[in-house]
C-alpha cells in the first residue's frame, strides 16, 4: 500500500468490514456493499450534510438490518462494508465512472470532485481493495475444504425515485447465471401479497455489480442479488418478516 493510500483510515476510523460469523455447516454467505455510511475522518463529511448522509444516496437504508437477522436465520456467515458508496462504491468496478461519484442523483458531492489519481487510489486500496480481498479469501478457505458456498448479495431500494413510485415491494437480480435467482423470483411471486421485479428495479451487469461477477460467476458459485424495498424494512418487525421469509424461500430454492 502506498503512503498516500496508508493515510487515508487513521486509528479512529472503522476497519472497511465487519464480519458475523455463521454456523461451520452453513454454505451461505451474505454480502452487504452498501450497509454502512462511514466516511473517513480525513475526508470530513464530503462537503455534504449529516442529513444527506443518512439518505439513499449514501447507503441502502435497512439492509445491514436485515443482512444480520437474515444472517440468524440461515446461520450464514456476513460480510457488512462500513464506508458509505459515496466514498467509493464496493459494488461497482473501479474502472466505472460511478466508483467515486461527482454527483448522486441530484446531489454534487463536492468531495469528491477533481480527485487526483492517487486519491482515488487511496480509496481504493483502503476500503475496496480489502473488503474484497476478504470475501475472496473466505471463499477460497471454503473452497479448500471442500465447503459449499451460496452468495446472496443484498441490497435495498427507494419507494420512490425522482418523484416516480416503484411498486415492488423487491426484486431479484441476476445476470448471465441464473441458476438461483429465477427458482427465488419463482417462489417470490408465489407468495400472493407481494409485486417481484426481474431485473427490477435495477438490472445487474458486468458494469454495476462487481460483487455478483467476480465472486458468483468467476468462482462459478450459487448466488442470486436481492433487493428489497427500504419502506418495508423500517422497523424490526418488517425487518424480522422479510428475514423469514428470504430464509425460507433460500433454503427451499437452493437444495
Amino acid at each position: 500500500m502506498s503512503s498516500s493510500a496508508g493515510a487515508l483510515l487513521g486509528e479512529l476510523d472503522p476497519a472497511p468490514f465487519r464480519v458475523l460469523q455463521g454456523s461451520a455447516s452453513s454454505p451461505f454467505i451474505i454480502i452487504c456493499d452498501h450497509a454502512g455510511r462511514s466516511v473517513p475522518r480525513a475526508l470530513g463529511s464530503l462537503g455534504l450534510t449529516g442529513a444527506d448522509l443518512e439518505r439513499h444516496i449514501a447507503w441502502d437504508l435497512g439492509a445491514a438490518a436485515l443482512a444480520r437477522r437474515l444472517g440468524a436465520e440461515l446461520g450464514a456467515w456476513v460480510i457488512l462494508q462500513e464506508y458509505s458508496r459515496l466514498v467509493i462504491d464496493c459494488n461497482r468496478p473501479l474502472d466505472s465512472p460511478d466508483s467515486i461519484v461527482p454527483k448522486s442523483e441530484d446531489t454534487e458531492v463536492p468531495g469528491n470532485l477533481g480527485l487526483s489519481s492517487s486519491q482515488a487510489e487511496a480509496r481504493a486500496q483502503c476500503i475496496f481493495g480489502p473488503y474484497h480481498a476478504r470475501i475472496s479469501r473466505e471463499l477460497s478457505e471454503r473452497a479448500g475444504r471442500g465447503q459449499a458456498s451460496i452468495l446472496v448479495f443484498l441490497h435495498t431500494f427507494t419507494p420512490v425515485f425522482r418523484g416516480v413510485a416503484r411498486r415492488w415491494h423487491a426484486g431479484v437480480l441476476h445476470h448471465q447465471d441464473t441458476r438461483l435467482a429465477t427458482p427465488m423470483l419463482r417462489a417470490l411471486r408465489a407468495e400472493p401479497e407481494l409485486i417481484v421485479g426481474d431485473n427490477e428495479p435495477y438490472a445487474a451487469s458486468a458494469r454495476t455489480d462487481y460483487g455478483l461477477v467476480e465472486h458468483g460467476e468467476r468462482r462459478g458459485l450459487l448466488h442470486v442479488e436481492l433487493e428489497v424495498r427500504q419502506d418495508l424494512l423500517a422497523d424490526a418487525a418488517g425487518q424480522a418478516a422479510w428475514a423469514e421469509r428470504l430464509a425460507r424461500i433460500l433454503l427451499t430454492t437452493s437444495a
